[in-house]
């Protein structure tokens, strides 16, 4: 019941996914958020990557989650508009390995869910570990209306396993909004030229192969790494970059599908 009373207070919900690790899934995922909650939207975050969680670093959070007066978990605010939880916010220390089941997971999946206080969002952000296991069948069936992102790199040892999350997708049943092509060609400051050091096009040429919707190219940036590794919020300090703009333009495109009003 807490998990439906919680859900029903979220307008979408968003699962973003990979076939592989590598692919900058968490960076997108934690940007998408970003982006979303900067154009005005209301926005959490859940962190379900449970044995490799990495979100709290990425948003400069530390310290442990608390419960509130009503006995549910207070989400860490990023933002006025971007809050989210992780399990690495819930141990003390950080380097701990997570050595857990399926049922133990499923459990957890679903306190995130229906524990915490999310209020009334706009959109709920699933960051879900590579492949199409315990953690992303749990939030296909904790959250029957959740879309999925996919995101992939596009050399072909990604797309083949991305292939593989389409159609878990399918199987279970899950609407796909769309791909995203991550690392896609390097801009030079020195020639001014765009390498391509993982190929390109892969990802939209999948997309198009497999019906689904592409939607869009985040370039390969050195900035963002460094950003991740400290917390700080790449957008906030590139404004300009092309990466943001690229965040923005799928965002944008987002609230406009959704009719979302910016308060």
């Amino acid at each position: 019941m807490a998990v439906g009373e919680s859900l029903g207070r979220i307008k979408y919900k968003f699962i973003v996914m990979s076939g592989k690790g590598g692919v900058g899934k968490t960076s997108t995922a934690v940007n998408l958020a970003i982006a979303l909650a900067r154009k005005g939207a209301k926005v959490g975050l859940i962190d379900v990557d449970l044995h490799g969680p990495d979100v709290p670093r990425m948003l400069g959070f530390d310290g442990i989650l608390e419960v509130g007066d009503t006995n549910k978990i207070i989400p860490m605010r990023y933002s006025d508009r971007l809050s989210a939880v992780s399990i690495e916010s819930l141990v003390e220390r950080k380097d701990d390995a997570i050595i857990w089941r399926g049922p133990v997971k499923h459990s957890v999946i679903q306190q995130f869910i229906g524990q915490v206080a999310w209020g009334d969002l706009d959109f709920l952000v699933v960051d879900a570990p590579p492949g199409t296991g315990d953690e992303p069948l749990t939030v296909a069936q904790s959250i029957r209306d959740a879309r999925a992102i996919i995101v992939t790199t596009p050399q072909e040892v990604a797309l083949a396993d991305v292939r593989k999350s389409i159609n878990f997708c399918r199987t279970v049943k899950m609407d796909i909004y769309g791909l995203i092509e991550n690392m896609s060609g390097f801009h030079c400051p020195h020639c001014d030229c765009v390498l391509d050091l993982f190929g390109s096009g892969g990802g939209e040429r999948t997309a198009s192969e497999m019906g689904i919707p592409f939607l869009g190219r985040i370039p390969f940036e050195p900035q963002m790494v460094s950003c991740g590794d400290t917390g700080k919020g790449f957008q906030e300090a590139f404004p300009d970059s092309p990466v943001t703009q690229a965040y923005e333009r799928i965002a944008q495109g987002m609230i406009e599908k959704y009719s979302i009003n910016p308060a």
